[in-house]
């Protein structure tokens, strides 16, 4: 299993001491991390993508070109592209380009983004959500596959031939899809082929099975491999030296991430109790030490019916840096290595 962590680059006020950490500083760290992520022998690092005050990833492709310069091994993704408010060739461009940076090493996750601040920003209409991103995400496939382009659609002006440069070094270059919870995108997704990018933020990761039986059951039936149909996790986590210390280090700056998202969508305030509960053994955090991570991963794999990639989203809360790497270096030579021979063993087992 491929483990690894993703970043949305936040640049948050520390609940604890008030302080918020300067932009220029907060995108150093953030290189620091995943420079860091590839020593400890992580398989991939990610960076979101949005477009408000307080995520600094406006621009992904360029933190993960920095990131390439910095790094020899770890594979550098979106997480994810929001295609819907994308052009692209511009995309297809800027990715194949970290492609080459990086010696193979660049991936896409295509997706449709979990805020709607894009849309506006880019004179895009929003009941265009579905329609954009079907459209944009056929475009971003027909230029993977060829280099001169034949297409028209909707939303964009028609492609009569012209050629989209840099080549990647990896054909294909990967793309997956990021979904929610949306039958129809997990069927998408399998009719396409692609690999998958489930986002579990919340709730009892084991709800998700039926969805990614229809994902891969709509591949099977499309005529593709069941090894071509990639189920990839990206969850939140955190991992301390206790389970105590991560829980008690990683809270307040949670709690104020998703109290101050629930006032835009009408959640009540998150309470210790409710993130208690979601870290216990059936919930959708992946926050303790290293031998409780671990068997949270192999639970959650069992639970869905194998997963080829999981990567923990540490950024949604203000922690000391410090304390961020710490969980990075533990994630990297204590939870990866522990889960990967306890498969291991399981296979030889079978």
């Amino acid at each position: 299993m491929e483990i690894g962590v993703d970043s949305f680059a936040i640049a948050i006020s520390d609940p604890v001491t008030g302080k918020t950490t300067k932009p220029v500083d907060r995108l150093h760290q953030l290189l620091d991390e995943i420079e860091l992520a590839d020593k400890v022998g992580l398989d991939v690092f990610g960076v979101g993508e949005h477009h408000r005050a307080e995520f600094l990833d406006s621009a992904p492709a360029i933190i993960l070109a920095a990131a390439a310069s910095r790094t020899k091994n770890i594979r550098l993704t979106s997480a994810v592209t929001v295609l819907s408010a994308a052009d692209p060739v511009r995309v297809f461009q800027e990715f194949a380009t970290l492609d080459l940076i990086s010696n193979g090493r660049a991936e896409i996750v295509a997706g449709r983004g979990s805020f709607i601040e894009s849309f506006p920003l880019f004179g895009l209409k929003l009941e265009d959500y579905d329609s954009l991103f079907a459209e944009k995400l056929e475009l971003l496939l027909k230029i993977r596959e060829n280099t001169h382009v034949h297409w028209s659609g909707k939303h964009r002006p028609a492609l009569i031939g012209q050629a989209v440069y840099p080549r990647p070094l990896q054909d294909p270059l990967p793309i997956w899809v990021g979904v929610g919870g949306t039958p129809a995108s997990f069927a998408r997704a399998g009719v396409l082929g692609l690999p998958l990018m489930v986002a579990i933020i919340g709730g009892e990761p084991h709800r998700f099975r039926p969805l990614i039986d229809l994902y891969r059951e709509a591949g099977i039936r499309s005529g593709h491999k069941p090894e071509q149909l990639k189920v990839g996790l990206h969850m939140i986590g955190f991992v301390g030296d206790t389970t105590k210390e991560a829980a008690d280090v990683f809270f307040p700056g949670y709690a104020h991430t998703f109290t101050e998202i629930g006032k835009e969508r009408g959640w009540p305030p998150t309470t210790r109790a409710q993130f208690d509960a979601l870290r216990g053994p059936k919930g959708a955090l992946l926050i303790g030490d290293v031998d409780t991570v671990a068997k949270k991963i192999l639970y959650v794999n069992e639970a869905l019916g194998g997963i080829t990639r999981i990567t923990f989203q540490m950024g949604v809360s203000a922690v000391p840096q410090p304390k961020m790497l710490r969980a990075i270096e533990l994630l990297g030579t204590g939870v990866a290595p522990a889960v990967n021979q306890q498969l291991t063993a399981a296979v030889a087992r079978a």
